[in-house]
């Protein structure tokens, strides 16, 4: 891999569910994950070419990519120039109280329409927050109020909506999912997943796709990761957190988060150590 490739995550000191990526890609590609948070991101140069939603997407220097909680994607540059962006991952329980607090009363159904958007004024919001988190001396209040003042453009500007019919819950598969939250660290097999969703292996198979945008195997395999990207947060022991999630050792617990995140686990916690 090219040392062209850097990935340099940064926690917020005052807002415990925020966190930055500041990234560079020649050569490297994520895999198909999601996250657990919205995630806002801006093409600082180069171009991020990804497969999100059904559809093929290029963000150019300049753009808004935004993600919300577990949109399934992949990701790589795009053209010959090395990609240089910025991220910003903020969980929906920091977010949507400040959606309530603007009129948006069902949040739970709170979604952003466009996945890639040319907006000026999206991304000075996100870029101002990405300066905060950098900063290290911002107060808390100065993040609030610029979180409060993102989230209150995001109520009103024209690409947000609520959730549609294709993202209503389907009591099947959020079983299937809730099966899948609870055997974290087992061996799961399809035939199970078949038991509790009563379809056919198959069905179940090209159901569960169309409705979270990953195979169940893919899902399962990315809300291990992000448990245990939470775990590495807190500071657990590398090996307790690969044994705990079902991890049979290091190498395979590099080779599942590496995709997701551009480093590895050690990586990961040592960036977070530093900020």
């Amino acid at each position: 891999m090219s040392t062209e490739n850097r990935f340099q995550f940064v926690k917020s000191a005052d807002l415990d569910e925020m966190i930055l990526l500041e990234a560079s890609m020649s050569d490297f590609s994520y895999g198909i994950h999601a996250h657990e948070e919205f995630s806002f991101g801006v093409t600082l140069s180069g171009r991020q070419d990804f497969f999100a939603l059904g559809e093929h997407h290029k963000s150019y220097s300049g753009n808004v990519i935004i993600f919300n909680p577990e949109d399934a994607h992949d990701g790589h540059s795009g053209g010959d120039a090395t990609l240089h962006y910025k991220m910003l991952y903020i969980h929906p329980d920091q977010l949507l109280p400040l959606l309530q607090s603007t009129g948006i009363h069902r949040t739970q159904n709170f979604r952003i329409k466009h996945t890639v958007q040319d907006n000026i004024v999206l991304k000075t919001h996100i870029l101002r927050l990405a300066a905060l988190v950098e900063s290290h001396t911002s107060s808390a209040l100065e993040y609030t109020s610029a979180l409060f003042e993102f989230a209150e453009y995001l109520a009103h500007q024209k690409g947000v909506q609520l959730e549609s019919k294709r993202h209503s819950k389907d009591p099947v598969f959020e079983r299937v999912r809730e099966y899948l939250h609870t055997h974290v660290g087992d061996d799961v097999s399809l035939d199970q997943l078949s038991q509790v969703a009563h379809l056919s292996k198959y069905h179940l198979l090209r159901c569960f796709r169309a409705y979270f945008g990953m195979t169940p195997h893919q899902y399962w395999q990315n809300y291990r990761v992000n448990r245990a990207k939470e775990a590495l947060k807190q500071g657990m022991p590398l090996a307790d957190v690969a044994f705990t999630f079902g991890f049979t050792d290091l190498s395979y617990f590099n080779r599942r988060f590496k995709p997701m995140f551009g480093l590895t686990p050690y990586q990961f916690r040592r960036t977070l150590l530093h900020t």
